[in-house]
């Protein structure tokens, strides 16, 4: 069943639900790696937003948003913006990340000197990616 239809605006899912529906280890691995390396818990919140409508999971360490995360039936799609501050580390970083990154990064419009990346995490190494990118936007405690 589709993610908007299973959980309108009227139905607030619960971590358990969203785990249940994505069923992907990445997706485990993920969570614990934010909370533990940020020590960050997840707020669930409806966008209405045209690209993404429906409840994601949001991450954000102080005022910095590290990532949005939006449930797909098998995989999730992991939202990273890409600053202009970051641009020149990330781009320096491309040429070590999986060419799906890199032509995602590469085809993503420009705005405000830095990009917004909707990112299908569906395998370890994008996953990796993925971590690596939240790590250019905050640095890591641990």
């Amino acid at each position: 069943m589709n993610w908007n239809v299973q959980f309108p605006q009227t139905l607030k899912p619960e971590l358990s639900e969203i785990n249940a529906h994505i069923d992907n280890s990445l997706w485990m691995q993920l969570l614990e790696y934010l909370s533990t390396t940020y020590e960050v818990n997840p707020s669930t919140e409806y966008s209405r937003c045209s690209g993404a409508p429906g409840w994601n999971v949001k991450y954000k360490k102080g005022s910095k948003a590290l990532c949005t995360l939006y449930p797909n039936k098998g995989y999730f799609t992991c939202l990273v913006s890409v600053g202009s501050k970051q641009a020149m580390g990330a781009e320096l970083m491309l040429g070590t990340c999986t060419e799906y990154l890199s032509n995602l990064y590469w085809n993503a419009r420009p705005f405000n000197g830095g990009r917004w990346l909707m990112i299908d995490v569906t395998s370890q190494e994008i996953l990796n990616d993925v971590k690596r990118l939240i790590a250019l936007r905050v640095k890591p405690k641990k």
